[in-house]
């Protein structure tokens, strides 16, 4: 199938996923065990007056019928509407929308840093394949894979915060200081350095394993052996032909990863008492405020969806075959 023939497919399949993603998040409270109210208005409905009940009732659209619920929910996605936080008291887009900075900020630092050391440790270990350095760096990599990172993220507390004092170990801000300029940007650095350390360490070993087997994949084709043959010098060899050609599903997995980082910031920024979209999910599933659940779920999936499709358009202008 050409690649002009197969983009509607793909933009069919990403509407498709898209209109299973919103149609879960609109059914799922409807037909979860228990009254709707206090899933979708927060509402204990055991403590309501009869009017009380009718008008929260009203006022969530739960007493339409079920098909105008369902597209007053899609109108609502499209306009960004996504409720009120009962718990909170304010609308949730706003609430979304002055977290979001925050975790854009420390999951696109976390990747930059985490895709650089990761390439580059990926590259000089499969160039080493086989010796102490190579079997070293994937142990400690494989190790650092299975790592909690809410056990990272204490340990860098316990170390750098406790046992050093050098940095926060909580919040986005130091509380109370009235600090502008070229002083709050090196308070929110200092704030946001641990947990930007702790994806970052979490976020190597993916992109190093990634690299490591691409490159060894690479170095078995025939063209490298062609390119020793022609006498090249080594560093040509690993920058010019290996690196340039492994580093194509490198690029996929960031793109991929930008999309999941959203969620897996969730235990990140909770560690830290970070006021990103992470911390708004654990504090709204602990205090049971189901509608900002509903928003931040559909928010991360839209992010998964949004860097499938950057990764769909990327890998066809890094490998020109598969145009």
């Amino acid at each position: 199938m050409s690649r002009k023939s197969s983009a509607p497919v793909r933009a069919a399949q990403y509407l498709l996923v898209l209109v299973v993603a919103v149609s879960l998040n609109f059914f799922l409270p409807r037909v979860m065990p228990g009254s709707p109210l206090a899933l979708l208005a927060g509402a204990e409905v055991g403590q309501l007056s009869p009017e009380e009940r009718a008008a929260v009732i009203a006022e969530a659209g739960l007493d339409q019928p079920l098909v105008v619920q369902y597209l007053q929910y899609w109108q609502n996605v499209l306009t960004f509407d996504f409720g009120y936080s009962y718990r909170l008291g304010r609308p949730i887009d706003e609430l979304i929308l002055e977290r979001l900075p925050w975790t854009l900020m420390i999951t696109l630092i976390a990747l930059v840093i985490g895709g650089i050391i990761g390439i580059a440790l990926g590259a000089y270990s499969a160039w080493r394949r086989g010796r102490p350095s190579d079997v070293g760096l994937l142990s400690v990599m494989i190790a650092l894979e299975s790592t909690p990172s809410f056990w990272l993220g204490m340990l860098l507390i316990a170390f750098f915060s406790v046992q050093l004092g050098w940095l926060p170990s909580f919040g986005a801000q130091t509380p109370a200081a009235d600090l502008q300029g070229w002083a709050q940007i090196v308070d929110i650095g200092q704030h946001a350095l641990l947990p930007v350390l702790t994806l970052s360490v979490l976020s190597v070993p993916t992109v190093y394993l990634t690299m490591r087997y691409s490159m060894l994949s690479v170095l078995g084709e025939d063209f490298i052996r062609t390119a020793h043959a022609k006498g090249l010098s080594q560093r040509r060899i690993l920058f010019g032909h290996v690196a340039r050609n492994a580093i194509i599903p490198v690029v996929t997995v960031l793109a991929l990863r930008a999309g999941f980082a959203f969620g897996g910031t969730v235990v990140v920024e909770t560690v830290f008492s970070y006021p990103g979209l992470g911390r708004l999910v654990f504090d709204a599933v602990s205090g049971r405020d189901y509608p900002v659940m509903q928003a931040t779920f559909l928010v991360f999936t839209l992010a998964v969806l949004g860097a499938n499709l950057l990764a769909d358009a990327i890998y066809p202008r890094l490998d020109p075959r598969t145009r």
